[in-house]
C-alpha cells in the first residue's frame, strides 16, 4: 500500500540519512522483541515483521508494518501503515492506517522506529477484542486515492485499547 505522497516524496535529508543509518545499525544489535527489519536497499522505506505478543488475543499472529520517512526525518514522524491484511484492531483500520497519537500529534523527533514498534505492540497487547474502528467503512471509503494516514485530523479519545 503506497499514498500519492509517497510517490513524490523528496530524497532524505543528510540528516535522516544519517539517523537512519544509526538507528539500523541499533536495530541489528538490539531489535525490539516481537519485530524483524526485512531488509532491502531501501533506506527510505522499512518493512517490519510484527510478531504478537504471546498471553494476548494476537499471539501467534503476524503482520507487516511499511514505514516510509519523511525528507526531514527524525523532525517529521514518518507514515507507518500495516501492509493488508491489518489486524483486527478497534484503533486499526482495514487499509492499514493506525490511530496512534505518536505517530501524529504527539510525535517527537526523540522517537525512533524501535520505539514506535514498542508502542504499536503495546497497542496491539493491551486489546481485549478483535474489531475494527466503528468508522471503518467510512473512513477506508474515503481514503481511496492513495491518501495518507498523516493528512487524516485524527480525534485521540482511546487511551484505553
Amino acid at each position: 500500500m503506497t499514498s500519492s505522497s509517497a510517490h513524490s516524496r523528496k530524497a532524505l535529508s543528510k540528516i535522516a540519512c544519517n539517523r537512519l543509518q544509526k538507528e539500523l545499525v541499533e536495530w541489528q544489535v538490539n531489535p525490539p522483541a516481537g519485530f524483524k527489519h526485512k531488509v532491502t536497499d531501501n533506506l527510505q522505506r522499512w518493512i517490519i515483521e510484527v510478531n504478537g505478543a504471546p498471553g494476548t488475543i494476537y499471539a501467534n499472529e503476524t503482520y507487516q508494518l511499511q514505514v516510509d520517512f519523511p525528507e526531514h526525518y527524525p523532525m517529521e514522524a514518518p507514515q507507518v501503515i500495516f501492509i493488508p491484511p491489518a489486524p483486527l484492531h478497534p484503533h486499526i483500520y482495514s487499509n492499514g492506517h493506525i490511530c496512534l497519537d505518536i505517530l501524529y500529534d504527539s510525535w517527537s523527533p526523540a522517537m525512533t522506529v524501535s520505539s514506535i514498534c514498542i508502542s504499536i505492540v503495546s497497542m496491539l497487547s493491551s486489546a481485549t477484542v478483535k474489531q475494527r474502528p466503528t468508522d471503518n467503512d467510512r473512513y477506508v471509503k474515503n481514503c481511496r486515492n492513495g491518501r495518507s494516514p498523516k493528512e487524516t485530523r485524527w480525534w485521540f479519545h482511546d487511551d484505553k485499547v
